[in-house]
């Protein structure tokens, strides 16, 4: 361990991120909870996310709640492992600094498991709590280390909400890192539902790795939101290994203030007639900024595989920015295979259509950033979850619209 180096921005997976300012000696092991969790907390977060057929809850990368709900299987199961984590092999790529960080430190892993041919309708919700009010005796800010592992059996269908959230109202800006790991498997024929919702304080830095396996027929609907954090980086790594596997892979964003979100997928094609579809759609204010980065892989013997890969990006701001690199590797021939990207302010017509019929340009500005997220909020996977995502980008765009923006000063004026 005193040998690991930290990742570099040469790195084309760093690219953007700014990871050569980064502090790790800042941060070291989160203790164990003191006291009760706030569960209040969780519990009314998750309330907002519709019915579920049970409610997890973790402090500081450990499990401190589980309840099932009265009418959900007996044969779900929920359950904490001590056991060495298993992480399924990789997807082409090499181990970083911060999977060896969570593999060292990780102190329990939450497995969720929908057995063959049982049919879930209610999501597992998953709250992961995290504390960023760091003791006075405490030399370094919490890290924390949540592990969750999903495993859909054949023929089976589940569904999984995952919540990253602060517990501490009290300092909302506090330092923390968090370094989850999320790994979805999905058996033949099986479909999982899947959501990932981080709302975690402005000072935390997220460096979080979604990966999934897809077996023959299978299909995985995944829905990654990211609103807070300082720095919050998501890698999503999805495998299709199985002839016929399918998935769909859709995110959020929101960026406002100074943050940063940095999203890295790998759409893997290992196998024939497979189908990926990716949507990522985003806005940044005031000075955030947004990165996304992703590669399609077809690889040798994916006949058939048809893949899509979209980033959509608005920029409300003159000083907010937005990076978008899509890419493509295809090592096999009779495929479709698709990339496109946008980067831009609010469209001119869009907002001179509105404006023309009387609409205000606050208002006017509003409703077609609204709409902008509508689109995205209306294909999660769980219509509650599309409706809390609505909402909150409502909450949070409030006064960050071009029109509501105090003009820059022109050159030469007073004070310029």
């Amino acid at each position: 361990m005193a040998d690991l180096r930290l990742p570099t921005e040469a790195e084309e997976i760093w690219r953007y991120s700014g990871i050569d300012r980064f502090d790790l000696e800042r941060f070291g092991p989160a203790t164990a909870p003191a006291g009760r969790a706030d569960l209040e907390a969780a519990r009314a977060m998750a309330d907002r996310l519709g019915p579920r057929s049970a409610l997890v809850v973790t402090a500081q990368g450990r499990v401190v709640h589980a309840e099932l709900e009265p009418a959900s299987p007996r044969a779900l199961v929920a359950e904490v492992s001590t056991r060495p984590v298993a992480s399924e092999p990789d997807a082409g790529t090499s181990a970083d600094a911060f999977s060896v960080l969570h593999d060292a430190f990780v102190s329990e892993m939450l497995l969720v498991s929908v057995p063959d041919r049982l049919v879930v309708r209610h999501p597992v919700v998953v709250v992961h709590l995290v504390d960023t009010a760091t003791p006075a005796s405490a030399a370094a800010a919490p890290a924390c280390f949540p592990h969750a592992v999903v495993e859909v059996g054949s023929g089976a269908e589940g569904a999984v909400v995952e919540v990253l959230i602060s517990s501490d109202p009290a300092t909302p800006d506090g330092a923390a890192l968090v370094v989850p790991v999320s790994e979805l498997r999905v058996g033949p024929g099986g479909r999982l539902s899947y959501a990932n919702l981080q709302v975690l304080g402005t000072g935390t830095t997220q460096i979080a790795l979604q990966r999934s396996r897809i077996e023959a027929h299978a299909t995985l609907r995944s829905f990654t939101v990211s609103l807070g954090g300082r720095y919050a980086r998501v890698c999503t790594d999805s495998d299709l290994v199985g002839r016929g596997s399918s998935s769909a892979l859709l995110a959020a964003y929101l960026g406002i203030g100074d943050q940063v979100h940095d999203f890295r997928t790998m759409q893997d094609h290992h196998a024939a007639h497979t189908g990926s579809e990716l949507l990522f759609t985003g806005a940044v204010a005031d000075r955030a900024r947004s990165v996304y980065s992703g590669l399609i892989r077809i690889r040798h013997g994916a006949v058939r595989a048809d893949a899509r890969q979209t980033n959509h990006n608005l920029v409300l701001s003159e000083g907010a920015h937005a990076d978008s690199v899509p890419n493509l590797d295809i090592d096999e021939n009779d495929v479709k295979c698709s990339h496109a990207s946008t980067v831009g302010p609010i469209d001119e017509e869009q907002r001179y259509y509105l404006e023309s019929r009387g609409i205000e340009p606050a208002d006017a500005e509003r409703l077609i950033v609204l709409g902008f997220f509508a689109d995205i909020a209306a294909r999660s996977p769980f219509p509650d979850v599309g409706a809390w995502v609505s909402q909150s980008v409502t909450w949070r765009l409030a006064g960050r619209l071009p029109a509501e923006q105090e003009p820059l000063p022109a050159v030469g004026s007073a004070g310029g």
